[in-house]
């Protein structure tokens, strides 16, 4: 028996499948999807490998073919099929098998389990008394003191007997021999779910949740396995429908993975499923320990998990019997991946439950452009949930032009509508969110004689300043202090584009003494259960104010919320990217949608300078039909996606003239190899930022209607850098439709 495998090395050229002799010892334990240990190259190295399939035949000369040597005990085993999703990545997304195994391996190393132990006695009452009274005429004590103990307890927790009652290894090891006791172990799993069941309330759907309900169950009693988009507004109830989609697969004995854009979504999401499945449910996420992660595959693979919620990566959890995919606010650019492979999760997610026969559901109120222009091709099942589940009202929006309130004399962050507003709810002991997408305590510093901006001197940025009057690049971590004069022309006239969260927070503090302020942005959240502190304390009405980044606006629901107030609109607005206009709708319909979602009516406040813009304009309606027509014109005009294909290929490199002159070879090389695909070849162009970390970066973008002409163009390009030296120095990643 021969196995195919592919060696742990990060190099492309030996981004291919090797074969080895299978030793007959093995040969009935040797799965796909296996760690081994294998001799490779001319001294027989040993290196790990990942076997990928068996065959009784081999393809190279037999005198050469090496024996692997054992399998590798310390990794964890990975099914077949999560291979086979490893390969499809690989092809459709670029980079190297490898890197794509790596991606679906999430846990590669065993850890330490822990392990529980028990002492039971074995023998009989009377016999045990005898024991007692034969140690205690011999002057054993500690034997004496365990004997006692046991009689009066058969079975005691091995670390009670040693902490407690003082007794060591060595007594019980030779009670052990003498047959007295037993030294039982069991191997305890590490639950990151810390959570007391709270007794589920009743639910009545409304018409528009059971429809789909109805309809998923239908179709899955029936053996179809579809994809379906979800569309319903805030509030509308979407958890509800997941769960209760979820209790179907369940109940048939298959699992669940649930996908969170945001790790502080995490909290409540888990909360709401807990108290539907119990101890069924586990999260996966970066936050988590190697042991907790590792402990949750081992679950999962084990079936003691029914359901597993955590963002991108949870989708590799490796199910004996996967049934559903959810994508909870599928439209969220978090689910793209940052690193090669750049896969996006909805695609990879379709894609494995095709290999496992699962079904998968997308939800959103601001659904994507790429999810509901296929939706409308008939390629997704298309639901929408047009009312809130309790049939509140949506929230009242009003829409501050800032240019106005300049004009007024109101130089604050807050606008008069938005000040008066806070008053109001902080009276009737209401809470508020306010929004604002940007950390630290300020933006730039630039000076208002010259118009410098002080950047990083590593990568194409401005500095931010800090509280702690350091100026940080965002980017590589770069710091010095603030500086008081201008190093371009002298002024002392050099200040800041005040619009931080932390600025925001202050600003609150000082207009509001009497209100309790929380702040959540990455500077905040950076410990380990951070988020559910913050989130847990906001929720309990510790705080009167929330103030964040975008990570409060993803799917929270805070009844007392009854005002979200949105400080700077345009900040998402007027940025480099042709999806800037989704993006910029999607943030203030989803921010919006936090207000009023309890018994209470909710006011929401937008503030911004561009109040005609199409985005603004019908996210404060709350109209993504007239959002989705406009946006999609421009888009077709354009040749964007949805609805044209784009391949944007990245090029980094330390020498500037070396990266230019490289990207001239390639793009002249992809003229040639984009045949007769119609691709139109765009650049090279800066990425927006042109220098990180001393590191120079160029981008090339490939547009085809075709996804498959891409994918081809990307193969031969692959093939090209590998037999030429001169792109050694260089890095090249590929992103298809970028996010």
């Amino acid at each position: 028996m021969f196995a195919d495998v592919i060696i742990d090395i990060q190099h492309e050229k030996l981004d291919k499948i090797f074969q080895y002799r299978v030793p007959k010892a093995l040969e009935k334990e040797l799965e796909p999807g296996m760690e081994v240990l294998v001799p490779f190259g001319k001294g027989n190295r040993q290196i790990k490998g990942y076997v990928t399939g068996l065959s009784e035949t081999c393809d190279y000369d037999l005198s050469k073919v090496k024996e692997i040597v054992e399998i590798s005990r310390t990794g964890v085993e990975i099914e077949a099929k999560l291979i086979a999703l490893a390969a499809w990545m690989k092809e459709n997304y670029g980079g190297t098998m490898i890197q794509a195994l790596k991606t679906v391996l999430p846990i590669k190393q065993k850890e330490n389990a822990r392990v529980k132990k028990r002492l039971r006695l074995l023998l009989d009452k009377g016999t045990g008394e005898k024991q007692l009274h034969y140690y205690l005429e011999k002057h054993q004590k500690a034997r004496a003191r365990l004997m006692a103990a046991l009689l009066d307890d058969p079975v005691l927790e091995y670390e009670l007997v040693t902490r407690k009652l003082n007794i060591t290894a060595a007594v019980i090891r030779a009670l052990e021999e003498q047959r007295v006791l037993a030294v039982e172990s069991e191997q305890v799993y590490r639950n990151p779910v810390k959570a007391a069941k709270e007794q589920e309330k009743d639910i009545v759907y409304t018409e528009e949740q059971t429809q789909v309900i109805d309809c998923f169950r239908k179709d899955y009693a029936a053996g179809e396995r579809k994809t379906y988009l979800i569309h319903g507004v805030t509030g509308s109830g979407k958890t509800e429908v997941y769960m209760e989609m979820i209790r179907t697969v369940v109940d048939m004995g298959k699992q669940a993975v649930v996908l969170i854009p945001e790790i502080a979504l995490t909290y409540q999401t888990v909360m709401r499923f807990y108290r539907r499945f119990g101890d069924g449910v586990s999260i996966m996420n970066s936050r988590l320990s190697a042991g907790e992660r590792y402990d949750q595959m081992m679950r999962a693979r084990a079936g003691k998990v029914d359901v597993m919620i955590g963002p991108r990566s949870a989708l590799f959890t490796p199910f004996p019997d996967l049934g559903l995919i959810v994508i909870d606010e599928e439209h969220e650019p978090t689910y793209k991946s940052e690193q090669t492979p750049r896969y996006h999760v909805r695609e990879t997610a379709i894609k494995r439950a095709l290999l496992e026969g699962a079904g998968v559901v997308l939800g959103s109120a601001t659904p994507s452009m790429e999810a509901m222009y296929r939706a409308r091709r008939g390629e997704y099942t298309l639901f929408e949930m047009k009312n809130r589940s309790r049939m509140q009202d949506l929230a009242d929006v009003y829409t501050v032009d800032l240019r106005e309130e300049l004009k007024s004399g109101n130089r604050s962050i807050l606008s008069r509508k938005l000040a008066e507003l806070m008053r109001e709810r902080l009276d009737k002991k209401e809470q508020i969110m306010l929004f604002l997408n940007r950390r630290g305590y300020s933006g730039f510093i630039s000076c208002r004689e010259c118009g410098h901006v002080i950047k990083c001197p590593h990568c194409s940025v401005s500095l931010s300043v800090h509280r702690d009057g350091r100026m940080r690049c965002h980017y590589c971590g770069y710091s010095m202090p603030r500086v008081t004069a201008c190093p371009e022309c002298g002024s002392p006239h050099i200040g800041e584009f005040r619009a931080g969260t932390q600025q925001i927070e202050d600003i609150v503090k000082t207009e509001f003494p009497q209100a309790r302020v929380l702040r959540m942005d990455m500077d905040t959240t950076r410990q380990k259960d951070a988020h559910e502190k913050i989130l847990s304390a906001f929720a309990n009405e510790e705080a009167d104010v929330l103030v964040g980044t975008q990570m409060i606006v993803k799917g929270h629901d805070f009844p007392n919320v009854t005002l979200v107030g949105i400080l700077a609109a345009d900040m998402s607005l007027y940025t480099a990217d042709y999806r800037s206009g989704e993006r910029t709708f999607q943030l203030l319909t989803q921010a919006a949608g936090r207000a009023g979602r309890g018994e209470r009516h909710g006011e929401v406040v937008i503030q911004t300078y561009s109040p005609e813009h199409y985005a603004i304009v019908t996210a404060a309606a709350q109209d993504y039909e007239a959002f989705y027509e406009e946006e999609i014109r421009y888009r077709e005009l354009m040749g964007y996606p949805p609805a044209e294909n784009l391949l944007a290929i990245f090029v980094s490199c330390e020498d500037e003239a070396l990266l230019e002159k490289g990207c001239h070879y390639l793009k002249e090389y992809i003229l040639r190899a984009r045949g007769q695909t119609g691709a139109e070849v765009i650049g090279p162009a800066s990425p927006g930022i042109d220098k990180i970390k001393d590191v120079y970066r160029r981008v090339l973008y490939v547009k085809a209607e075709n996804y498959g002409a891409l994918v081809g163009i990307k193969d031969r390009i692959e093939k090209y850098i590998e037999i030429n030296s001169g792109f050694d120095k260089m890095r090249i990643q590929f992103d298809f439709n970028p996010m």
